[in-house]
């Protein structure tokens, strides 16, 4: 599973968060009161990565939101595991 640990849904309010987790890369940040979340391919960036190879989703601005897209996350990756290379 992906670990948050040090990230906070206080943490999110201010800042935009990036991650890799065997061969998946995903950003989560604020937006109004929504969590925006995008997976995408590694080796590359968030923005050298070509939009067509990211996926989007969103959950409440909330701590059980946070929790929600973490877990969207591992699902995402377990279910598409032809679209994540671990370099």
């Amino acid at each position: 599973m992906i670990s948050s640990i040090g990230l906070s849904i206080q943490f999110l309010k201010k800042e935009v968060y990036t991650g890799s987790h065997n061969g998946i890369r995903y950003l989560l940040r604020k937006e109004e009161d929504v969590l925006k979340v995008c997976v995408y391919p590694e080796p590359y960036c968030f923005e050298a990565t070509n939009n067509d190879d990211k996926t989007w989703n969103e959950f409440p601005f909330s701590p059980e939101g946070l929790n929600k897209a973490l877990l969207w996350i591992e699902d995402y990756q377990n279910q598409h595991p032809e679209k994540f290379t671990i370099f």
